[in-house]
């Protein structure tokens, strides 16, 4: 479990901070980066959730999903190589596959779709498409991480790819099940 005492240290005051590892690193660090965008997602799901309103299951899903991605911020704070002195908490398939669970069960009220979405709709919806912008960005973060040679748990980038169409599949659904989604025109303004 983790203790704060004190909230400001002023070790990063020079833009260095320190991975799990306690690797010192920049700040723009692509590691840095990738856990700041979940820490991101995070804070937009958490405004979503006062949106919530009656729609138990999905708020439900989301707590529980704000409190797997610090679990994923964790994992990706913690680099694989070297392998760290304790178990390293990571995401699992099973999470992943939760997810998939979900989108399956939320789908299966909605009408097919014969047009883009545009984000929007209820409150909910539209911060949950908000969210999905930014785990894609999460995501991308994720993925030039590993380009760039560091090894990342693969587990935690099908996350991020699941939980962003996760995300989608749950704004359809707070948009009444679909029938308020915000279609695209292509066109229409000419």
């Amino acid at each position: 479990m983790v203790t704060l005492n004190r909230i400001y240290t002023r070790t990063g005051d020079g833009g260095q901070t320190r991975l799990a590892s306690g690797a010192p690193v920049s700040k723009t660090d692509l590691r840095v980066e990738a856990y700041g965008t979940v820490d991101e997602l995070n804070a937009v799901l958490g405004v979503a959730r006062l949106h919530a309103g009656q729609n138990e299951r999905i708020d439900a899903m989301l707590g529980r999903i704000q409190n797997e991605l610090f679990d994923l911020g964790a994992d990706l704070a913690t680099p694989l190589e070297p392998p760290p002195k304790w178990e390293a908490l990571r995401i699992v398939a099973s999470q992943v596959e939760r997810l998939e669970s979900e989108i399956d069960w939320m789908n299966e009220s909605l009408k097919p779709l014969d047009s883009f979405i545009l984000p929007g709709g209820a409150p909910l919806a539209a911060h949950l498409h908000l969210g999905r912008t930014v785990a894609r960005r999460a995501e991308r973060d994720a993925v030039r991480l590993v380009e760039a040679g560091e090894a990342v748990n693969p587990e935690a980038v099908r996350y991020l790819n699941r939980l962003s169409d996760h995300l989608f599949v749950a704004a359809r659904r707070a948009n009444f099940n679909g029938a308020d989604d915000v279609l695209w025109k292509p066109g229409a303004t000419r």
